[in-house]
């Protein structure tokens, strides 16, 4: 039987980390099976279990992974108000709205990974975390920790915005959610 270095190993654990984390962003954590995902990687059923213990170990790695990411993305925008002001132009936008599965993994599972283990859920929140310090280092230079409750406030209004908007059915309806959100988000920004 032919072995594969640890190069060829890693990498074919990132094609399934990224390709699970579209899928479960298209289709939801519950309706992407291993037959499914791996398919999707260009790999066999078998090779999954050389790479992950269960679905529930690659659950939590993909969460782990796409809030990780997000973190970064969000920790590249410009500094202060400008990169939120970013944030909030993309995040509430109808090609978010539409492309779930390159999107935010909360706006996408947050319903799943809340029915998740308690790895998943650690993994998650470590990334909620993150992206929220980067919200309240914009809102507060000198002063992060006191922008705590605005940035929870903030976040959390922006993946509801995104959740409600895309559970319509009618276009003109989610349009008007995604604008109200923008405005709801500038809002709660010149409030502070």
């Amino acid at each position: 039987m032919a072995r594969y270095n640890k190069e060829h190993k890693e990498a074919t654990r990132r094609r399934i980390i990224e390709t699970a984390g579209r899928r479960f962003k298209q289709d939801g954590i519950d309706g992407s099976g291993i037959a499914t995902l791996m398919a999707d990687a260009g790999l066999t059923n078998g090779a999954f279990y050389a790479h992950f213990d269960s679905k529930d170990d690659l659950v939590a790695t993909v969460v782990g992974d796409e809030v990780s990411r997000q973190a970064g993305d969000f920790a590249e925008l410009p500094p202060g108000r400008a990169g939120l002001e970013a944030f909030v132009a993309w995040y509430l936008s109808r090609d978010h709205r539409e492309r779930r599965e390159s999107g935010c993994p909360s706006a996408a599972l947050l319903d799943e990974i809340g029915r998740c283990d308690k790895v998943t859920k650690r993994a998650y929140t470590k990334g909620a975390k993150a992206i929220l310090d980067e919200i309240c280092v914009r809102l507060a230079p000198d002063d992060p920790g006191a922008a705590r409750g605005t940035a929870l406030t903030f976040y959390a209004m922006m993946v509801g915005t995104m959740q409600l908007a895309r559970a319509l059915s009618d276009r003109k309806l989610s349009d008007a959610v995604l604008e109200q959100g923008i405005r709801s988000a500038h809002a709660i920004l010149a409030a502070v």
